[in-house]
């Protein structure tokens, strides 16, 4: 009985990380549609813009529990995982990172040194920046949206069809709260709750 307990849980377990990204030698999630760049900042926003996609960085740490939730239960999700790869320029930066990164303002320094520049304190944490960054702006301030922590499929997605959209330039009241609230009613009524 003892041996029929100990190969359900393996089964159990090993089926929770069947979705997750495999881990690089930085200990971070690595996915299919993040980009190996530089990490100049000026340089990825210019090759996102050339594709006619949208900048994010993705903030994470090796070790964080909530990253290992979100590469696990949240981007595998097909829909979110297909919307991020067709419209988002997707580079992974690391807080605790010794790697150099050239923020928007021309800053070079080691990737650590960049998030207590911009007040990161936990991850993950998502950056979405804009088309255009004015000069000498840094990326914390230029940056349209930021999502810090780990959330469920629902937020995730609409956060990201929110910006893609650019609903943060309408001028209809409805900022990210209103208009995920109202989705989330859409999809309800569409499955008929």
């Amino acid at each position: 009985m003892k041996r029929i307990w100990m190969a359900l849980v393996l089964v159990f377990a090993g089926s929770l990380s069947l979705g997750a990204a495999e881990k690089g030698d930085d200990g971070l999630h690595k996915t299919p549609w993040m980009r190996d760049t530089f990490k100049d900042l000026r340089e990825d926003l210019d090759e996102a813009n050339a594709e006619g996609k949208r900048l994010v960085l993705f903030i994470e740490q090796r070790g964080c529990i909530y990253c290992d939730k979100m590469h696990a239960e949240v981007y595998p999700n097909p829909e979110l995982s297909k919307y991020i790869e067709d419209n988002y320029f997707v580079v992974q930066m690391n807080l605790h990172g010794n790697d150099t990164a050239v923020d928007f303002d021309g800053e070079e320094a080691e990737q650590a040194d960049l998030m207590r520049k911009w007040g990161i304190l936990f991850t993950p944490t998502l950056m979405f920046m804009p088309e255009e960054v004015p000069e000498g702006q840094q990326a914390n301030v230029a940056a349209v949206s930021v999502m810090p922590g780990a959330f469920g499929f629902h937020t995730t997605y609409n956060m990201f069809v929110w910006v893609n959209e650019k609903r943060y330039d309408f001028d209809d009241g409805e900022d990210f709260q209103r208009y995920h609230a109202r989705m989330l009613k859409e999809r309800q009524a569409a499955k008929g709750e």
